[in-house]
């Protein structure tokens, strides 16, 4: 059935999936992080050609329509639909570098993990200035949940991020690092420890980098983050709206939708259009209209507007907060994509990130359906 599938069905399907998640055969054993920063409770699958991170621990998964088979040892499983066969897939199996440690003998896979098929990424700092308190905590955010459940450690050293790097571009064929990081007390927001992490990664192993952090009160840390090495940015709006941003977010809110402009229009004249970056969570309550309007104002100074629908993670206020449907996300996705497309600024002409990558969303997939 999969190979009858055109273009135009494929990416709609995708986009479904994504959203619904996936119900798992009770046997299965995916070595799935659960709970955490990132894209926690998801697993990597190829489905008609793309990689893209598809909720499996989800309640909206739980619930989902689609299920997969238990997967051989190479990962493939058959995929339904209301018990309809749709397709054959895969799950990425767990990459080499997992298997090692670093020289003081933390696990590799406490430092960084595997996204999507090729993409490295780690959480610097598994700590922020707002997460313990409920006035000013994102309430989406769950980046301490890792430290609880010891799948973790709260701060990286450089030192081990290029052990690591190293190895995992040696052993698994990594094409990119990414970096993000807890907003600490400092006012520089997290670059300080973005650029010493860079450092020391470039100093062993010649990889693509994304740093990811708030807008620092000092623009100048984005030349000193580039000549470190850094390949792009992403300084995540996540809500667009005042609105939603001081319900959801109100401690983040406190960094107005101004300044964010002002630092993304400083960024994109160091890194270049495009390798400026924000991640938008679709669903958290701003509209579908609203989205578009700002990613139109993004992509007109050169920000790539990255939108990912919203998947609620468990123990955090959002835990029972519906994820939007394939519909508010087409809704966006279609006109974005054509609006990217029509700016030359598409996944692929970006040097690294999320975007880049792009598991996270369809969007990539909407983007070829209108190049296509």
């Amino acid at each position: 059935m999969n190979n009858t599938l055109t273009l135009e069905s494929n990416h709609t399907l995708l986009n479904e999936i994504q959203t619904s998640g996936i119900r798992l055969a009770s046997s299965m054993d995916l070595s799935t992080r659960e709970g955490g920063a990132g894209p926690t409770d998801h697993k990597a699958v190829t489905i008609f050609g793309s990689t893209i991170m598809i909720p499996v621990y989800s309640y909206a998964a739980k619930h989902s329509p689609f299920e997969a088979t238990t997967p051989s040892k190479m990962g493939y499983a058959s995929l339904k639909k209301n018990g309809e066969l749709i397709t054959t897939i895969r799950f990425i199996g767990e990459p080499k570098f997992y298997k090692e440690n670093t020289t003081d003998g933390i696990p590799f896979w406490k430092i960084a993990r595997l996204h999507s098929k090729d993409v490295l990424a780690t959480t610097i700092l598994q700590n922020c200035i707002r997460y313990k308190d409920k006035e000013t905590s994102c309430q989406f955010c769950a980046i301490g949940e890792s430290l609880k459940y010891d799948t973790t450690i709260a701060y990286k050293k450089p030192v081990h991020l290029a052990e690591v790097a190293a190895r995992a571009v040696a052993l698994d064929g990594i094409s990119q690092f990414i970096m993000t990081t807890g907003t600490p007390a400092s006012p520089d927001r997290g670059a300080k420890i973005l650029f010493e992490s860079v450092k020391a990664v470039r100093a062993v192993v010649d990889i693509p980098i994304q740093v990811q952090c708030e807008p620092p009160n000092d623009f100048g840390w984005f030349r000193t983050l580039k000549d470190a090495g850094a390949n792009a940015i992403g300084m995540h709006l996540e809500a667009v709206t005042n609105r939603i941003r001081n319900k959801i977010m109100p401690g983040k809110a406190e960094v107005s939708l101004e300044y964010y402009f002002k630092a993304f229009e400083a960024a994109v004249k160091i890194f270049g259009k495009g390798n400026v970056s924000t991640y938008i969570l679709a669903g958290l309550g701003d509209t579908e209209q609203e989205i578009l309007d700002i990613s139109k104002e993004l992509i007109a100074i050169g920000v790539y507007p990255f939108v990912v629908p919203f998947v609620p993670i468990r123990n955090t206020p959002l835990q029972g907060h519906a994820s939007p449907n394939k519909e508010f996300m087409h809704t966006i996705l279609n006109p974005l994509a054509e609006a990217l497309v029509e700016a030359k600024m598409t996944s692929d002409t970006l040097e690294s990130g999320c975007a880049k990558c792009g598991a996270c969303s369809t969007l990539s997939t909407f983007e070829k359906k209108q190049s296509a």
